[in-house]
This record gives structure tokens, C-alpha cells and sequence, in this order.
């Protein structure tokens, strides 16, 4: 048996496992491990382990994660979500689908808090669409909404699929984050108009417009006041220069628990819930780790990785083109995978091939921002991609009361406006490193 038939076989084990729902870190560790046994052999296997496990999570740059894991964790057991889509729907309540669209800005509000796609669509969504449902809005229009909205936690940092691309490519996690921001808002500008345009084409969808007193107003404004002052300290020291992003996310840790404390949100079993939360997404974050590193040493023995490079540069297509194919391929993994996942396995494999290609003539650390901006992009779109769609299952298991099959039918136009603000981005990189130049 030829190595390369051996790297085909891995990975084809491997997407057989996740597809019958095989834990993904055992998913990946299993064929990875086989695979290195049948390509060197037992005691090379064990003197790999042996190493790598320590070096992947001894690795000072990941404890990053924890920290934004347990600042999040925080703000779920705090309370913070409700204040911010109190004010969101006071700001947005005089138009009709107001309620919807304040569903997204809160989603994008408390996804720049927690940095976890599932958190805040677990958290938004238990605030918001009981309310929702109370005053008309169909099921349809609410669930795919909401179940949109979460996805903005990959993109908007603290993201921490974000975080873990950079660490992989060896990239500022700064400037990935500043990278961010331009397609998250173009990302919450889609979606608003989406819901704009669907409650024009069918009123039923949602009720009659309600403004909001200017009381009402003041009061929410008031309420986001936390949120607004652990965004300014964290990421303004980050971005100043004050600090690092692994001394701003204990800087964010912190206040967010002093905040709640303050608020006399934060009981004891709230704090042990928000600690065991973080260590426990920590963890599988880390076992996903080990994981994706087993496979990918497996991979590199059997040289699949450098004869997919080899091949891409023989056939001599135009970048943009690749770059399409890429992203594809993506959405058809997100299918079986998420996004971590889909991150720590591919990116070793495919981001030498797109290094090596020539997109716009851009710098390589700006291509690699670039190329960091577009899987996320993909990431979000598989969230909510049917058959899967992890956000999906999520607000399916929050609306018993609506069928799966019209949450899936409610989040097609958005994975429209997807498909184009996926277009856009390929096709002009500037709109994701501007921001990133002009801070810089």
C-alpha cells in the first residue's frame, strides 16, 4: 500500500467517524494514529506523542482561550444579554421586524462579549424569542433569525476560532482581529436587510411596528453601559497597545466578574457553572487540538498535504478560482465537521497552497489575514447550512414548538445575502484590510 493511498484512507476515516457522530477529537486521533503506526511504526508513534501532546498545550499564546472562554461564561451567568437586547429592541422597535433586528444587533453585541457562536445563540435566544413568539412574530422568521444572528460569534472577536487560525498561521491575533470587523458588519448589515425585506413581502411574518417611549429608551440605554465598558477597556487596550491580547482577555475576565458581582448577579453556583462552562469548552478545545495534530502528522508522513500543493500549482488556474473551489469545499465539510475542527485540520494542509499562489498581489501577511477572514466567513455560513447547521439544532432545541424544516426554509435568504458577502470579500480584499492598514 502506497503512503498516499494510506493519507486517503486517514482521512476518509476519519469523515466516516464524525459522520456517525463520533466525538471529533477521537475522530481525528484514531485514524491519525493508525496511520502513523502503518507509516513508521509503533515506537515512532510513541516518541511523537510523547512531545507534542505538552508542546500544543504548554504553548503560552492558547491560554488566550480559557481566559475569553471564562469572560464569556461570566457574562452568560451575569445576565449581560438580556440589557443588551432590552436596548437593541428599544432602538429598533419603530420599524416592523424590529424585534428580529434587534435579535441581530444583540447577537453581535454579546458575540463580541463571550467570543462563542454557541453561547450567544443559546443566550440571546432564551431571552429573545419568547418574547418574540408573545407578540406575533412567526416561528419561521424567529428561529432562523436568531439562529443566524449566533453565527456572528466565529467572526466578531474574541472569536475563538479566530484565535486559534492566528496562533496556527503564526499571525498577529491584533491585527486578525481588526481583520474582523468590516465583514461582521457588512455580515450584520446583510442580515437586517434580509429581515426588512421578508416582513415587507409577507406582514405576517412579524407585528405592526412598535417605537419605544423615550423613557424606555434612556432606561435600556443604561442597562448595555457594562458591556460597552469592558469592550472600551479590552479591546481599546489591545488595539492601543497596552497591552496583549492574553493580558487583555485577563483584564476582560476580570472586570466582567467585578461587573457582575456589582450588579448582584453572580451567585455561588452561577460562578461554578460559569468556571465548569469554561473549563469544560476549554477542554474539548484542547482534546480537538491533540487531535487535529495526530491526523496531520499523519497526513505529513504520507505526503498528501505536499502533493495537494504539488498539484494545485500544475494546474495552472486562476487564484480566484482556487480560492472558490477552496471555500466549496468548506461548506460541503461543515456538512460533518465544525468549525474548530474544520480549522485545525485544514489550514496545515491548505494555507501553504494559498501562500503560494499570487491574489491581487497582495503581501503575504496580508493575504494570510485575508485568507483567515474567508474560512471564517465559510464557518459562519455552516452553522446555519443545511443538513446540519449547528445553530440550527441549537434554536431547534430552545422552539419545540417549531419544526425543524421551517427554521431550515426562514435561514435560506440569509445564506443568500451569505453567498454574497462571500463573493465580495474574494473578490475585494480591501474591505477586510482596510481597517486593519489604517490602524496599523
Amino acid at each position: 500500500m502506497s503512503t498516499l493511498s494510506i493519507g486517503l484512507g486517514v482521512f476518509a476515516t476519519m469523515l466516516v467517524l464524525m459522520a456517525v457522530r463520533i466525538p471529533i477529537a477521537v475522530a481525528m486521533f484514531v485514524p491519525g494514529a493508525i496511520g502513523y503506526i502503518l507509516l513508521s511504526g509503533w515506537h515512532p508513534l510513541l516518541a511523537h506523542l510523547k512531545g507534542a501532546v505538552y508542546g500544543r498545550v504548554s504553548v503560552y499564546d492558547l491560554s488566550v482561550i480559557p481566559l475569553f472562554m471564562l469572560m464569556g461564561a461570566f457574562a452568560v451567568q451575569g445576565g449581560l444579554s438580556k440589557a443588551v437586547f432590552d436596548f437593541a429592541n428599544a432602538l429598533l422597535g419603530r420599524f416592523r421586524g424590529g424585534m428580529a433586528m434587534a435579535g441581530i444587533l444583540a447577537c453581535a453585541a454579546f458575540g463580541s462579549i463571550s467570543g462563542s457562536t454557541v453561547a450567544t445563540t443559546a443566550t440571546v435566544a432564551q431571552v429573545a424569542y419568547p418574547e418574540m413568539r408573545r407578540i406575533g412574530y412567526s416561528g419561521r422568521l424567529a428561529t432562523a433569525a436568531l439562529a443566524t444572528g449566533g453565527t456572528m460569534g466565529v467572526l466578531l472577536p474574541p472569536s475563538v476560532t479566530l484565535m486559534v487560525y492566528a496562533i496556527l498561521t503564526e499571525q498577529n491575533i491584533t491585527r486578525m482581529f481588526l481583520a474582523a470587523y468590516v465583514p461582521a458588519l457588512l455580515a450584520a448589515i446583510g442580515y437586517i436587510a434580509v429581515i426588512a425585506i421578508m416582513v415587507r413581502l409577507r406582514p405576517e411574518q412579524a407585528p405592526p411596528a412598535r417605537a419605544a417611549a423615550r423613557a424606555e429608551l434612556m432606561t435600556s440605554a443604561l442597562g448595555v453601559w457594562p458591556i460597552l465598558a469592558i469592550f472600551a477597556v479590552v479591546f481599546g487596550g489591545i488595539y492601543g497597545g497596552f497591552f496583549t491580547a492574553t493580558e487583555g482577555a485577563s483584564i476582560g475576565m476580570l472586570l466582567t466578574f467585578a461587573i457582575t458581582l456589582l450588579r448582584r448577579e453572580m451567585t455561588y453556583h452561577r460562578f461554578v457553572q460559569a468556571v465548569r462552562s469554561a473549563a469544560s469548552t476549554s477542554g474539548m478545545i484542547f482534546l480537538i487540538f491533540i487531535g487535529a495534530d495526530m491526523i496531520n502528522a499523519a497526513l505529513a508522513l504520507s505526503q498528501l498535504p505536499a502533493q495537494l500543493v504539488d498539484i494545485v500549482a500544475h494546474l495552472r488556474l486562476d487564484p480566484v478560482l482556487v480560492m472558490a473551489g477552496i471555500m466549496l469545499f468548506y461548506v460541503a465539510l461543515g456538512c460533518v465537521m465544525d468549525e474548530m475542527s474544520m480549522i485545525l485540520l485544514t489550514v496545515p494542509t491548505l494555507f501553504p497552497v494559498i501562500m503560494g499562489m499570487d491574489f491581487f498581489g497582495l503581501m503575504p501577511t496580508d493575504k494570510a489575514l485575508w485568507f483567515g477572514i474567508l474560512i471564517l466567513t465559510v464557518c459562519e455560513i455552516g452553522m446555519i447550512f443545511p443538513p446540519v447547521g449547528l445553530n440550527v439544532y441549537i434554536m431547534n432545541g430552545l422552539a419545540k414548538d417549531v419544526p425543524m424544516k421551517e427554521t431550515y426554509i426562514g435561514v435560506l435568504p440569509f445564506l443568500a445575502t451569505d453567498a454574497l458577502r462571500l463573493t465580495l470579500l474574494i473578490l475585494f480584499p480591501s474591505l477586510t484590510l482596510w481597517l486593519v492598514q489604517v490602524m496599523s
